[in-house]
C-alpha cells in the first residue's frame, strides 16, 4: 500500500504512512541533505511531494484535448466546405442559411475545445510547478531557473517559447535516476525536445491562422483562413501526443527517483577535510 500522504513510498505505519512522512527515517548526513532553498529563493520541502495524480488528470485532459481537436476540425472543414460553395449557389438565402447554421456549430465546436485546453493548460502548470520544486530536492546543482519559473515562465512574451524548457531541462536532469555509485545515470533528451519543438511549432502556426482567419473579408479568405485552422489542431494533436508521453515519462522518473538519495553536493574547493 502506497503512503498516505506523499502517493509514493510504500506505507510501513499503523496509520499508513512512509518512513519518510513518519519521522521514522534516520536523518541524512549534512552533504547529502536536500537544500531548503531553491535558485528563486522559493522554499521547498524537505521530502518531494507525488506528482502522480496530477500527471493522471493532465494525460486524462490531453487525451480530450485531442478529441475536441478532431471535433474543430470535422466542423471547420465542414464550415469551410460552405463557404467555399456560397460564391457559386443560385439559392443564396438557403446557402447562407446553412453557412450559419455550420458556423454556430463550429462555434461550439471551438468553445468547447478552448475550454478544455485551458483547463488542460491550468493542471499541467499546477504538475510542472509540482515536479520542479521535487526536483529542487532532488539536486538542486542543476536547476537553471527557480521554481517560480514554472509558472510565470509560460505567460512572458516571447521568453515563454524558451524559459519552461530551461526548467523542463533542470527537472529532467535533476529526476534522472542515480547510479549505485552516487553519480548521476544520463536519460536522453530526446523526448523532451521533441515534445518542446511540437509544442513551439503549434503555437506559432496558431498566432499565425488567427490571424489569416481576422483578416479575411470574402469566402475565399475565410475558407482558406479555414483551411489552416483546420492544419493549426491537427498539428496541435501531433504536439499533444509527445507531451503526453513527456508527462507520463517525467512523473515516472520522479517516482523511482524519491526511492533513492539525493545526489551528493559537489566539493567545495580548499573546505576543511
Amino acid at each position: 500500500m502506497l503512503c498516505t500522504r506523499c502517493r509514493i513510498r510504500t506505507a510501513v505505519t499503523d496509520d499508513g504512512l512512509c518512513t519518510f512522512c513518519s519521522g521514522t527515517r534516520p536523518p541524512l548526513p549534512d552533504h547529502l541533505a536536500p537544500a531548503a532553498l531553491g535558485p528563486g529563493g522559493w522554499g521547498v520541502g524537505n521530502w518531494p511531494r507525488s506528482p502522480v495524480a496530477l500527471a493522471r488528470a493532465v494525460t486524462a485532459l490531453l487525451g480530450t484535448v485531442i478529441a475536441t481537436d478532431l471535433a474543430a476540425i470535422g466542423t471547420g472543414l465542414h464550415l469551410r466546405n460552405m463557404w467555399q460553395g456560397a460564391a457559386d449557389a443560385e439559392d443564396t438565402a438557403a446557402q447562407g442559411s446553412r453557412v450559419q447554421w455550420a458556423d454556430q456549430l463550429h462555434d461550439v465546436a471551438t468553445d468547447v475545445q478552448q475550454t478544455v485546453f485551458l483547463l488542460t493548460g491550468i493542471l499541467f502548470i499546477l504538475w510542472f510547478h509540482r515536479t520542479r520544486r521535487n526536483a529542487e530536492v532532488f539536486d538542486p546543482s542543476v536547476q537553471k531557473m527557480g521554481p517560480g519559473w514554472a509558472v510565470g515562465g509560460w505567460f512572458v512574451p516571447v521568453a515563454n517559447l524558451w524559459f519552461p524548457y530551461r526548467v523542463a531541462d533542470g527537472i529532467w536532469t535533476g529526476s534522472a535516476p542515480v547510479s549505485p555509485e552516487g553519480g548521476r545515470v544520463a536519460v536522453s533528451r530526446a523526448l523532451l525536445n521533441f515534445w518542446w519543438g511540437l509544442w513551439v511549432a503549434s503555437t506559432v502556426f496558431d498566432h499565425f491562422t488567427e490571424r489569416m482567419l481576422g483578416s479575411s473579408g470574402t469566402p475565399e479568405q475565410t475558407a482558406q483562413g479555414l483551411a489552416l485552422m483546420a492544419a493549426a489542431d491537427g498539428l496541435e494533436i501531433v504536439a499533444a501526443v509527445p507531451a503526453l508521453l513527456f508527462v507520463r515519462a517525467l512523473t515516472r522518473m520522479q517516482v523511482e527517483r524519491a526511492a533513492q538519495p539525493p545526489v551528493p553536493a559537489p566539493a567545495v574547493p580548499g573546505a576543511h577535510r
